[in-house]
């Protein structure tokens, strides 16, 4: 449960800061934000580490504060961008060990990959590195440069849809090109669209 209301909490900062901005100033909207992280915490402290309790809330405590000390809107407007830079560090630091990020999710589910696979699991990753580069980017100079409505919009909806549009197109090729089709009624009917068969193509 602490999981889903965290992420049902990261779906809607945008929003979230979008109102406070547009209702209230600057000082006002960092201060809730921070009591928000620290009723996050609160919530999800069972013995937990520090690293999964803490690191997410952290940076929204250290961005209200800045924001709220500086008077700057800016930095209520940098987590989305602090959460790409924090996930490509993560992806991109896997690139130099033996697995990849994504290698190591695909082992989850598939224990026997082959060398092909894993070295089209080093390329996924890559991708990724490439993309949270560039959604970042986006959203970074949207906070810089463009109306609060618009950064909402971005980092609240078209990079969820971003995001879900790459994991789709990454499935489906991976589908296509390696054929692991399990029993499911999804995976059926994927291995009857995407698998040719006698007579075709």
């Amino acid at each position: 449960m602490a999981k889903v209301v965290k992420a049902l909490a990261f779906a809607i900062y945008p929003l979230a800061i979008y109102l406070g901005l547009t209702r209230w100033d600057v000082k006002r909207s960092a201060a809730l934000l921070m009591l928000a992280a620290v009723l996050s915490v609160a919530a999800s402290w069972r013995g937990r580490s520090l690293r999964t309790t803490w690191l997410a809330p952290s940076l929204v405590l250290v961005l209200g504060l800045l924001g709220r000390v500086l008077d700057n809107p800016l930095y209520l407007l940098l987590l989305p961008t602090t959460i790409n830079v924090a996930l490509l560090a993560t992806f991109g630091a896997s690139l130099f060990s033996p697995i990849p990020m994504v290698e190591r999710f695909a082992r989850l589910q598939v224990s026997d990959l082959s060398e092909t696979e894993c070295r089209y699991c080093r390329k996924v990753t890559w991708v990724w590195c490439v993309f949270f580069v560039l959604n970042g980017g986006a959203a970074a100079l949207l906070a810089a440069f463009a109306p609060v409505a618009i950064w909402a919009v971005y980092t609240g909806c078209i990079s969820y849809v971003l995001v879900g549009l790459v994991m789709a197109v990454e499935y489906l090729f991976r589908k296509r090109r390696f054929g692991r089709f399990g029993a499911s009624w999804h995976d059926r009917v994927l291995a009857w669209v995407l698998v040719p068969r006698s007579g075709q193509s």
